[in-house]
């Protein structure tokens, strides 16, 4: 079995030509998967905001659902989990495209070995401001009074709001210490084998006791996958 591992895309930042070329790469990446995986982890902020009204979704990107669902109908595994950029999920990815959603971490067993993975957000000790934030964002009750709101100007304002979200993760000084890092060291001090972050845009490949910190970095930067075979590691730059 071998899995593939993603994250932190965020389509939509930046300007038309290049979210194009993005998008052509990243739609290659999943045809590539197509032949050369059996499940795939989008581990959060695939886009830059992501609001979805009962009947209208944002505009774009046609190209990614396509694939995606291609995937799922060539019996590969998809599975995404909601990032700190992702506003608002109804059923839109699990009944169109067939995707598995994840609101949160969650502990998979591949080939035997105990994987903790998810998006990253929240799991910084001292980041008690952004973890109340979340419980508001992530508030039904108030998503639907959101989405009250006509969509343009919805989908608006997330992109707004994502934007000073963005600007406040790379801004804000947790210390010397990389925080997902010492969150991921006590999840492997409880017995896992393998934690997967992304959220930080820090890649990292770090072993600690015998078992492994992985956190994918972005798209944005530099593409890559990670990838799980016959209980190895690897991150591999994409094209």
């Amino acid at each position: 079995m071998t899995s593939y591992f993603v994250s932190d895309l965020h389509f939509g930042l930046l300007g038309r030509e290049e979210e194009i070329d993005r998008e052509r790469k990243f739609v290659e990446f999943l045809e590539y998967c197509k032949t050369n995986t059996n499940k795939l982890f989008i581990l959060g902020d695939l886009f830059d905001y992501w609001f979805e009204y009962k009947r209208v979704i944002q505009k774009g990107y046609f190209r990614t659902f396509t694939a995606l669902q291609d995937l799922v109908e060539n019996n590969i595994e998809v599975h995404y989990f909601i990032g700190n950029h992702d506003f608002m999920h109804r059923d839109f990815f699990e009944k169109e495209l067939g995707v598995i959603v994840h609101e949160d971490v969650i502990d998979i067993e591949l080939d035997e070995q105990k994987f903790f993975l998810g998006h990253g957000d929240g799991l910084v000790a001292n980041d008690l401001g952004y973890n109340i934030l979340k419980k508001i964002l992530r508030n039904k009750s108030l998503q639907k009074l959101y989405s009250l709101f006509h969509p343009d100007f919805g989908i608006w304002l997330a992109s707004s709001s994502s934007k000073k979200s963005r600007d406040y993760t790379t801004e804000k000084s947790y210390g010397e210490i990389d925080g997902l890092y010492e969150a991921a060291k006590k999840k492997i001090d409880e017995g896992y084998d393998f934690v997967l972050f992304g959220h930080s845009h820090i890649r990292r490949n770090e072993i600690y006791k015998d078992s492994h910190y992985i956190n994918l970095g972005t798209w944005l930067s530099r593409p890559c996958y990670g990838k799980f075979k016959n209980n190895k590691f690897s991150i591999i730059d994409w094209k």
